[in-house]
């Protein structure tokens, strides 16, 4: 074969290697293209809220001050999105936001449903007057309500709460049991504590000692009932002693 036939079975045989590599790519382009229309196809519809809109959202929890249209009006960034699309972390964030809601969780139910359990707060104390004092020692800001008017009346510097519930929790069992109830606590700035009865007696408790000073106060208790006056206030700061303020009487006041 002469250098010449060999030199045109070469030039075919790289145009047939030239055509099967273009045909290659144009079928792999087809592919990555069809791939891509497919991919952009679906993101459309799974974002569209028309086409795969959320049919239910189911709300579960016990709630006593959180209203329905509060709980609406927070699930609206939800509603206008598409079940896929709309982000469950946002919507629990803005639940959570709500002033009595403590815990919110918010999960997908196939086909076109979602699911919000609720947590409320649970208010054990009034705290620092305008806020709340929940079941774990934290503070949260939240209207009143009638049902709530009458829980204990706790004050603290910032950061104290949870010291202040503690020792009024420990404080009001040593009272409630001697027939007592404690009605608010107050620890001041330079931490000493100051406690009001139910009955109206104030009863500075000093820094230390808080436990065997109330102790005191309901031992000699009743041989100060045996006054014809009323108490007024009772300083328990002292090491052994007490001193006593009593009420003014009528009498007294129009002087």
């Amino acid at each position: 074969m002469s250098w010449s036939q060999k030199g045109r079975q070469l030039t075919q045989s790289l145009k047939q290697v030239n055509w099967y590599l273009c045909t290659g790519l144009l079928f792999l382009f087809s592919v990555i293209f069809g791939i891509g229309w497919i991919a952009h196809s679906l993101h459309d519809v799974l974002n569209d809220a028309d086409a795969l809109p959320i049919e239910a959202i189911a709300v579960k929890g016990e709630r006593q001050f959180t209203s329905d249209a509060e709980i609406q009006q927070a699930l609206q960034s939800m509603l206008a999105n598409s079940f896929f699309n709309a982000d469950v972390m946002d919507v629990q964030k803005a639940l959570e936001a709500l002033p009595w809601v403590y815990h919110a969780s918010v999960r997908r139910e196939w086909p076109a449903k979602f699911k919000v359990t609720l947590q409320e707060q649970q208010a054990l104390a009034h705290w620092n007057v305008a806020s709340w004092v929940n079941v774990k020692g934290e503070v949260f800001d939240a209207l009143m309500h009638p049902e709530l008017e009458n829980l204990p009346l706790l004050a603290g510097p910032e950061g104290s709460a949870k010291e202040v519930l503690t020792v009024y929790q420990q404080l009001n069992e040593l009272l409630s049991i001697n027939g007592f109830n404690l009605a608010s606590l107050h620890l001041s700035p330079r931490h000493a504590w100051f406690a009001v009865l139910d009955n109206g007696i104030k009863i500075d408790l000093g820094r230390e000692d808080k436990m065997s000073r109330v102790q005191r106060f309901i031992n000699v208790y009743p041989t100060l009932m045996q006054s014809d006056k009323k108490i007024d206030t009772i300083d328990l700061r002292y090491d052994t002693g007490f001193a006593v303020g009593w009420q003014k009487t009528k009498k007294e006041n129009r002087r």
